[in-house]
């Protein structure tokens, strides 16, 4: 069995929903060597995400954007936590709710997403800054 681990810096993105796929295959390029395994990446941060999802239609991301605001809005009067601003605590809950992990299927040295799949990088701060992902691939 193979196995291959990286840590990648991504640039900081503005606050929202963005593909971040292609981005994952550039800088993970030991995934070809691998014809049946898993990919897990992994978010080290607790105010971004990542899940998956449409990676054709941009409204879907705004749609996101606009779902996970209302569900969780900044400003909310029983937040305790806000020294770092508006957008912190419901930035801790946004990424509790979607997760910090996501795993893709590696066959035949490449990721195994839908037609219309992507990874998407959920970043719900102002200015989230600059975000660490840890890639694994493992397989055979």
């Amino acid at each position: 069995m193979k196995l291959f681990q990286k840590e990648i810096q991504l640039k900081p993105f503005a606050r929202g929903y963005h593909l971040i796929t292609a981005l994952i295959e550039q800088q993970f390029p030991e995934i070809r060597q691998i014809q049946a395994g898993m990919l897990q990446v992994f978010i080290k941060h607790t105010s971004a995400g990542l899940t998956i999802n449409e990676n054709a239609d941009p409204t879907v991301r705004k749609d996101f954007e606009s779902f996970i605001n209302d569900l969780v809005p900044e400003n909310y009067h029983k937040f305790i936590h806000t020294y770092e601003g508006a957008d912190d605590m419901p930035a801790h809950l946004k990424s509790s709710l979607l997760g910090n992990s996501v795993q893709i299927p590696i066959t035949n040295g490449k990721l195994n997403l839908g037609t219309w799949q992507g990874i998407y990088l959920c970043e719900f701060r102002d200015m989230g800054g600059s975000r660490k992902l840890v890639l694994t691939a493992f397989g055979n």
